[in-house]
């Protein structure tokens, strides 16, 4: 197997690469050199296609005999075997979706789990659907808890629900509030109200069990928002280094988080048509899907201008920031914008209480505020869309608490 043009050679052992994988050699390589992986990882890969594909020959398996399954049994025959690399099993993984996405094989056999549990979660789904017309971002939210509830409770057996106890309840919500925050222990009272309330309705449960789950002491404005004075941030910004390609990237993420206050999905979301140069603006994916304009600081737009002119390569994604090494895609998720704040922090030798991307955002409100700036200009900003949510910020303005709070009792007069 010789292929100059996308970098493919001959397998390890030096045999041909015959079998009924062969004919898609040549296009499994040119879809790697796409995505940005080196010419001797291409080869490497090739290999593992041209192994799998004399190991189909050999048991006179046909192409469309290729899924998992069979994927897994040739991956146990190199482990035991002498030849073996470790990225072998997510080329197959690879391969199997390039194929399918050619058409040439099947698609990945469904895999529906039948359990009493999982039927109960799915009702539940559809009557937050159809009935209660909640978005899809709240079905994901909500569907985990009751899962995780219900396998504890019942695990695999027949869901008894008509023995639910408060002290089930009670317990699964205390164990929850152990390893999450209280922002998020609020979402699992919420859930697991709702599906109670389902329950209810559908006849499963008898009493109300809605009305005995406890509520979670959070108190909205009840914390300051957690931020960095100025010259820490300056200092989380020169510690970039913009002599490398990553550290090129990320100061432009780190400028539209400290200029623009964007969320870390709203930077993720940014697609190269949301760049309008000529206006000096941007466009924002925000929250409920609104698309809102706001103006490109010159030195947000210096940073972006030099990250897509000298850095990103070519490749087939619109997203504007994009993974640094193969395969070439957008970055995956909210957690990489927070992994790369901390990393920022942690080259500047900060070390604050909080450390996701949106103490950045908060850091840009509380600056402003401090320079004089009303909480109605700041919410126009962050794009808030009810003037209570930029509430907040006014903890931080002590001067003007100092002009409105009582004197103590019995102080000085």
């Amino acid at each position: 197997m010789t292929l100059t043009r996308h970098g493919a050679t001959t397998a390890p052992d030096g045999q041909p690469c015959t079998g009924p994988l062969a004919p898609h050699v040549e296009g499994f390589a040119a879809q790697l050199s796409r995505k940005g992986y080196a010419q001797t990882t291409v080869r490497a890969k090739c290999n593992v296609l041209a192994d799998l594909s004399r190991w189909l020959e050999r048991r006179r398996l046909t192409l469309a005999a290729l899924d998992e399954d069979r994927l897994t049994q040739f991956l146990a025959t190199l482990r035991h075997g002498e030849k073996k690399w470790r990225g072998d099993s997510a080329t197959g993984q690879q391969l199997l979706e390039y194929l399918r996405g050619s058409d040439e094989i099947a698609a990945a056999a469904q895999r529906i789990d039948r359990t009493p549990a999982a039927c109960l979660t799915g009702d539940f789904e559809e009557f937050l659907h159809s009935e209660r017309g909640l978005s899809r971002s709240t079905l994901i939210s909500y569907l985990p808890i009751v899962r995780r509830f219900l396998d504890e409770r019942f695990g695999r057996e027949a869901l008894h629900l008509e023995l639910l106890r408060p002290q089930d309840l009670h317990g699964f919500i205390l164990r929850e509030l152990l390893r999450i925050s209280r922002s998020h222990g609020k979402r699992v009272i919420t859930a697991l109200r709702s599906f109670l309330r389902f329950l209810l309705q559908r006849g499963a449960i008898q009493t109300d069990l809605a009305r005995t789950l406890p509520g979670v002491a959070s108190w909205r404005l009840s914390h300051l928002p957690k931020s960095l004075p100025p010259k820490q941030v300056e200092q989380l910004l020169a510690c970039c280094d913009r002599s490398t390609p990553t550290g090129k990237r990320d100061y432009a993420i780190l400028l539209l988080l400290a200029r623009l206050g964007l969320r870390g999905g709203e930077v993720l979301a940014m697609t190269l048509e949301d760049l309008d140069w000529e206006r000096g603006e941007i466009v924002v994916r925000g929250k409920g899907q609104r698309l809102e304009r706001l103006p490109l600081p010159e030195d947000v737009g210096a940073a972006l201008a030099c990250y897509l002119c000298e850095v990103r390569p070519a490749c087939a994604t619109r997203r504007v920031f994009i993974r640094m090494k193969a395969p070439l895609q957008g970055l995956a998720g909210p957690v990489a914008v927070c992994c790369i704040v901390r990393r920022a922090l942690q080259r500047a030798g900060l070390n604050p209480e909080f450390k996701g991307a949106h103490l950045l955002r908060h850091s840009l409100a509380t600056n402003l505020l401090h320079r004089g700036a009303s909480l109605g200009e700041i919410g126009q900003l962050l794009r808030h869309q009810q003037p209570t949510t930029t509430q907040i910020y006014a903890k931080v303005d002590i001067a003007a608490l100092r002009g409105i709070a009582l004197a103590w009792p019995g102080g000085a007069s």
